[in-house]
């Protein structure tokens, strides 16, 4: 990021659209001045070919430019330095590939990228994405509150100086980005929503969408969202209110809030796990039927019924998910377990953990972000099954990174490549990490300067209030983000 000094605004000028970049204005000169430089030259030729104070042109308007912006070169740290009165801070646009804001009519705590059939490994310009997201209304209006089914199109790619029009990727017409939305009503915020897609059940029919939203109320929502995708590239489509309707409702955590969902990525007609703020997690099945069945009976083990702050199915095992609490620990569970009680628990943070990631990649690795700020990375391998609280040791991590000082809000591997991870932090900031970065010795004489910024840090995007973000898995190296100030997609030229 770098920082630059705002202007004083002396005339009103059109907001920027999402993607464009800052245009500069100059003002009209007002009054006459007296040419010091009258007669130092026989002509007016001689005058402009000079300029007016006797330097090439060239020369004093980049001179101009640089004193009018007044921009610091400098690396600035959001969360680490801090802004002067009267600056901003502004993108370098030349790191990103592309870069979009798009505005949300409420604050969304959490959002979830969709599958679609526009095919994978994708590189052309403008980008679609589908999404769904839940909002945060304010208190007294919980009845504006509602699950946002959204297709983000025309995303255009960053539009750089001398490009080569013979690239693969040079389709990008530069239109604005279009935010489309359908909506379904509620009357609680959501706090977590995750989607999930079932098989095709003939090649041309698309895959069964459903979302599923841990709400404030206590009950999990589970929506077919199938007719509000295919809507979107359906004209004249319309949505009935029976198919607003949630398909059913998880009632069993008695009302109580929670923040931990999670599909599981191994059952393709879909498998639930949610947890609450007394430490009950609840293992739902969808049966051949396509009905919803909830064991009676919780997982239970976090001490003192502490939150139950996120849970993970493992990417490649059927059974087995992971759960993070706010007594500091982490927790692998077998949900064919009779007894209910985690199989492993290691004690992670002396703080809040507040989310987890399995790699996609190398099933042996779980990262996990806590309320200090600290991330880590952990080999499930060295972990030793326990059965009394007391006994819990403290695992060495693979990794750990204390980089960011505010809660660690989100935290997801790359989808295909196993080093790779983004986090997000109470810092307003969208981090990228690349484990697999190490530095010799001339490369750290070279960034002897920079203190406290370990090496495998790759990039920080700015994003005020981020909550959660997700790589897509069809768009390489593309991430949403979802925050205070609307959603953000991005994607860096370094990923």
């Amino acid at each position: 990021m770098s920082k630059r000094r705002a202007e004083p605004a002396e005339t009103e000028v059109e907001p920027l659209k999402s993607g464009n970049r800052p245009v500069k204005f100059e003002q009209d000169e007002i009054g006459e001045f007296e040419d010091e430089y009258e007669d130092e030259y026989e002509s007016e030729d001689e005058i402009f070919e000079a300029g007016v104070d006797g330097r090439p042109d060239e020369e004093r308007e980049a001179e101009e430019r640089e004193d009018a912006m007044e921009v610091d070169q400098e690396t600035f740290m959001p969360g680490r330095n801090k802004l002067s009165a009267g600056e901003t801070l502004a993108p370098d646009f030349t790191a990103y590939q592309m870069l979009h804001a798009l505005e949300s009519p409420w604050p969304c705590l959490s959002c979830d990228i969709v599958g679609d059939q526009l095919g994978s490994d994708r590189k052309s310009y403008p980008a679609t994405v589908y999404a769904v997201a839940g909002t945060q209304a304010a208190r007294g209006r919980e009845k504006e509150n509602q699950l946002m089914v959204l297709k983000l199109s025309s995303l255009s790619r960053m539009q750089r100086e001398q490009e080569d029009d013979s690239d693969d990727d040079s389709d990008d017409d530069s239109s604005d980005p279009i935010l489309e939305t359908k909506s379904i009503p509620l009357n609680t915020c959501t706090n977590r929503i995750r989607s999930h897609q079932s098989p095709q059940s003939t090649s041309a029919a698309p895959p069964t969408t459903l979302t599923a939203s841990m709400t404030e109320s206590g009950q999990v929502l589970i929506h077919d969202i199938t007719p509000h995708l295919s809507a979107f590239d359906t004209p004249g489509a319309t949505i009935t209110p029976a198919q607003n309707k949630p398909i059913h409702t998880i009632t069993v955590h008695k009302g109580i809030e929670g923040y931990a969902v999670d599909w599981s990525p191994k059952i393709p007609e879909g498998k639930l796990v949610t947890g609450d703020c007394n430490g009950r997690i609840f293992v739902t099945t969808r049966t051949q039927g396509g009905g919803f069945v909830t064991d009676a009976k919780p997982f239970t083990g976090h001490d003192n019924n502490s939150a139950v702050e996120e849970l993970q199915w493992s990417p490649s095992e059927n059974h087995v998910f992971a759960s993070a609490g706010d007594d500091g620990t982490v927790r692998i569970w077998d949900a064919r377990s009779k007894s209910r009680k985690p199989a492993v628990s290691m004690k992670v943070s002396d703080v809040d953990v507040n989310v987890l990631s399995w790699s996609h990649q190398t099933s042996h690795l779980l990262a996990s972000g806590a309320d200090d700020g600290q991330w880590a990375v952990w080999d499930l391998r060295s972990w030793k099954p326990s059965t009394k609280s007391s006994d819990l040791t403290r695992p060495t991590p693979v990794a750990s990174f204390n980089f960011h000082k505010e809660q660690i809000t989100s935290v997801e591997w790359h989808p295909t490549e196993d080093s790779i991870v983004l986090v997000c932090a109470g810092d307003n900031t969208v981090t990228l990490w690349d484990l697999a970065v190490e530095l010799d010795d001339e490369e750290s004489r070279d960034t002897a300067g920079v203190q406290d910024v370990p090496p495998q840090l790759l990039f920080v995007h700015y994003m005020e209030q981020v909550k959660e973000a997700h790589w897509h898995p069809q768009i390489p190296g593309t991430v949403m983000a979802t925050g205070g100030s609307g959603f953000g997609v991005f994607k860096t030229i370094s990923v």
